[in-house]
């Protein structure tokens, strides 16, 4: 991280710190970024910069120019629906770092609440008519494209440590994988987010507040329906005692979506929605970025048998991967 001094300094010029000692406080839950929390009297605002490796156990770099990609998607995201984003306050380029609003009060971490076991169907549904406006609004737009010509970065963060790793821990499954990986490079439709899961989300009644752009790309909205309903899915096996709420989310997900992105929601898209959430499944288990909450080894024995026999011959709807899901979880 930049020293703090030379932060506080910063803001201090800009009008954003005013104390002589503010209070500073590291934040965690990412692996990507440094990020801190600084209190000035009655103001809090939150500073993020990004690291160039990455805080996880497999070597992973990338390059920290992201920072200013998500800088793009916060200017563009609250240009078109202005309370789903954090309000960016100010940034130094030079430094890579850029300061935002610290949203607090009743708003509250999505994937804390899911993993507590509580599944509101109105949070999967503003996810997925906010999800659906920011495509629709990007599909086919030369301009937007040329802003988020950011595939190296997204190959570095995304596809190198999900599929790319994936195919090579698992080989049997490479040739299926490494397809996928190769038609994301070829597919330019809209803007995507890249990390569009439960824990980048902020969630109240009435309100979800989207975080934590960095890896944005012009791409395939695919991959973020996937990223999103991968998570679904495996918060159904971590509450498998009780998963169908969770599914239950992902069915009220995809419908919101369908509903707000419109007449492009053709069945190409759903079909490779359904093939990437199969190749990310397999990846949260075997890529370099595993989810944390599945600790026990039946547990990434069932993702990675229920891709094995899927991902050669997938379902084609979002609805009939959910439901062969609950069928192959393990019985309590």
């Amino acid at each position: 991280m930049v020293p703090y001094a030379e932060i506080i300094t910063a803001l201090r010029q800009n009008g954003l710190v005013r104390s002589a000692s503010p209070v500073i406080e590291p934040l965690t839950g990412g692996v990507s970024s440094d990020i801190i929390k600084i209190v000035d009297g009655d103001r809090c605002l939150v500073v993020k910069r990004a690291l160039a490796k990455l805080k996880v156990k497999d070597d992973w770099f990338a390059d920290t120019g992201r920072n200013n990609v998500e800088q793009l998607f916060l200017q563009r995201v609250g240009a078109m629906v202005p309370h789903a984003v954090p309000r960016l306050l100010f940034a130094d380029a030079s430094a890579g770092w850029f300061a935002m609003e610290y949203l607090g009060g009743e708003l509250q971490n999505w994937k804390t609440a899911l993993l507590r076991g509580d599944a509101t169907p109105e949070h999967a549904k503003q996810a997925g008519e906010l999800l659906g406006t920011i495509h629709r609004e990007t599909w086919g737009r030369p301009a937007v494209a040329r802003e988020f010509s950011t595939w190296r970065n997204f190959h570095q963060l995304r596809v190198e440590p999900y599929l790319e790793t994936s195919a090579r821990r698992v080989p049997d499954l490479a040739p299926w994988l490494l397809a996928e990986a190769a038609s994301l490079g070829q597919t330019a439709l809209a803007l995507v987010h890249g990390d569009f899961s439960p824990k980048n989300m902020l969630v109240a009644p009435g309100r979800l507040v989207l975080l934590d752009a960095e890896v944005a790309w012009y791409g395939d909205p695919a991959f973020d329906l996937a990223f999103f309903l991968t998570h679904l899915h495996l918060k159904g096996l971590y509450h498998a005692a009780s998963p169908k709420p969770y599914l239950d989310l992902a069915n009220t997900f995809w419908a919101a979506y369908v509903a707000a992105l419109g007449a492009t929601a053709d069945a190409e898209l759903e079909a490779r929605t359904v093939r990437l959430t199969l190749c990310l499944l397999l990846a949260r288990v075997h890529g370099k970025s595993p989810v944390e909450y599945l600790t026990e080894p039946h547990q990434r024995d069932t993702v990675t048998a229920f891709v094995h026999r899927h991902l050669p011959r997938p379902p084609m709807r979002v609805a009939d991967l959910t439901s062969a899901w609950l069928s192959a979880l393990p019985p309590q």
